[in-house]
């Protein structure tokens, strides 16, 4: 039986110590050769053979891979709308499906994959398409938890529209559940934040997960 959990979530929620989800979170960035030193000791606390022939070029491909995995954190909501929104008496809702993700779980390093439904009610403007897909993959491109992830995408496309709600529902599994642990294959998580008229008003709400094939009152 596939495990379901569902956590609606509103701005409040984010601790004393976690940056605005806006700001970029990272720190200088690590030569790759540095990384690659780290990777070839975790090889041979393994118990394996950093110099052997398939392990060779490992440490690099490795370090140089966890570097695009969490290239968000050296990304901004600025240089990702880069000035695309644009004027618009439009003030039906709009909604992307079905966005791909692919994010690391922050407590095991182990891959998050699922997909994201986005929505907002334009208020004077909308925003470029597919600049509500980039900014998804920006805070999916960090060490994450699906809750913080799923409230970090709403509150970035409320700040950038100014929308009069916005919606984001993620279903994804996660490896460290399915690998490793209580080895959960079929298990999938659900989280959804809503915000403005998406938690006030409840057709808006329903509107919303229905388009997505959800249920919701």
């Amino acid at each position: 039986m596939s495990e379901h959990k569902d956590s609606t979530m509103d701005t409040d929620a984010r601790t004393a110590d976690e940056p605005a989800a806006t700001e970029p979170a990272g720190q200088p960035l690590a030569a790759p050769e540095q990384l690659a030193e780290r990777y070839r000791d975790i090889l041979a606390g393994l118990g394996e053979n950093p110099r052997r022939e398939g392990l060779l070029d490992t440490p690099m491909r490795a370090a140089k891979a966890m570097q695009y995995l969490t290239r968000g954190y050296h990304q901004d909501l600025d240089s990702i709308v880069n000035g695309a929104l644009f004027s618009s008496d439009n003030d039906e809702m709009v909604l992307l499906r079905d966005i791909e993700l692919y994010s690391l779980c922050e407590h095991h390093l182990l891959p998050i994959i699922g997909k994201v439904h986005v929505a907002y009610l334009p208020n004077g403007k909308v925003i470029g398409l597919s600049k509500i897909a980039r900014i998804v993959d920006m805070f999916a491109a960090r060490l994450q938890i699906q809750e913080s992830l799923t409230r970090q995408i709403a509150e970035a496309l409320m700040e950038v529209t100014n929308a009069k709600g916005v919606g984001v529902v993620v279903d994804a599994k996660h490896m460290c559940m399915t690998m490793r642990g209580v080895e959960k294959q079929h298990s999938s998580m659900a989280t959804s934040v809503m915000l403005g008229a998406f938690r006030e008003d409840g057709r808006t709400r329903r509107e919303f997960l229905n388009l997505i094939g959800g249920t919701g009152s």
